[in-house]
């Protein structure tokens, strides 16, 4: 009973489109940590609503829980051509995190859809399912507890990381796999190794980059960390989904004049850009009042 008060109580608050962005993405943590199909069931009534960042903020929080139970659901959004891309991606995402074979299908369908973020989002799932079915017993654990869409290269060397991740030839996956592993070695020449990565062609790679950067907050080398986020958020012509990863990380760095640039896009012309740097300020706001 008190699950489903606190359940009820947060959908409330979501479903006020009175308050601020901010106010309103505030109890999404507290939904992802009961996991509960009833607090999956609250997240998807986000669907319907105006903000695409608050959309795409309720399917990343099912990415984590990776219940079954959403992929009817997943499926309906990624099928859905009237969401944002970055919503559908998101749904994609997902339906590989919870890693069933029953999604292989459907993932397949959408492999070469014209939306670049589609696409190379379900040929990355596609390969995490087909990895999982080839590795039944490995543990895909990381140090930041959360679901990755590729598992981290077993390889140790930097420099074959760092050539991996920048191989324009290699597939999609391959290279996921040398930025996770990077990631999780978390020293200054391989967060140089990532930064260079954000010169990829691939919208999804410069995506993944970007949040990568925010999870590892202020480790080693931040201010050429700043400054590639910061090129990117400026980019009018760089992907929406990108310039919110970049907006997000840089509210998680520990830096004064991260709050500068973000408070520069707070009034951007896209809606998507302008709520990730309002929502980032709260979450820098925040991190100094927790300290």
């Amino acid at each position: 009973m008190a699950e489903n008060i606190t359940v009820e109580k947060m959908q409330q608050t979501f479903c006020n489109k009175e308050l601020s962005v901010t106010e309103r993405f505030r109890g999404m943590f507290t939904l992802q940590d009961l996991g509960s199909e009833k607090a999956i069931d609250s997240l998807l009534t986000f669907l319907d609503d105006p903000s695409a960042l608050l959309k795409y903020e309720a399917v990343f929080y099912i990415v984590q829980m990776q219940d079954p139970y959403a992929i009817p659901y997943l499926i309906n959004v990624l099928e859905d051509t009237s969401q944002e891309p970055i919503v559908r991606h998101e749904a994609g995402e997902a339906l590989g995190a919870i890693g069933s074979n029953a999604v292989f299908n459907i993932l397949e369908k959408y492999r070469f859809d014209p939306v670049i973020e589609i696409a190379e989002t379900c040929q990355l799932a596609l390969a995490r399912i087909n990895w999982l079915n080839s590795n039944k017993h490995s543990q895909v654990e990381n140090q930041y507890k959360c679901v990755d869409p590729a598992p981290a290269s077993d390889d140790d060397n930097v420099q074959s990381l760092k050539s991996a991740l920048l191989d324009e030839s290699l597939p999609l996956f391959d290279r996921y796999r040398a930025m996770f592993a990077l990631r999780n070695k978390i020293s200054e020449e391989s967060v140089l190794a990532l930064a260079e990565g954000m010169k990829a062609s691939s919208v999804m790679l410069r995506h993944e980059l970007a949040f990568i950067f925010g999870q590892m907050r202020n480790k080693n080398a931040d201010d050429t960390i700043v400054t590639v986020l910061t090129d990117a958020l400026k980019n009018s012509n760089e992907s929406l989904i990108v310039r919110h990863e970049c907006a997000t990380a840089l509210g998680a760095m520990d830096k004064k004049n991260c709050t500068h640039i973000l408070e520069e896009y707070l009034h951007d012309e896209e809606a998507v850009v302008s709520d990730s740097c309002q929502i980032a300020l709260h979450v820098y706001a925040h991190s100094l009042f927790s300290k």
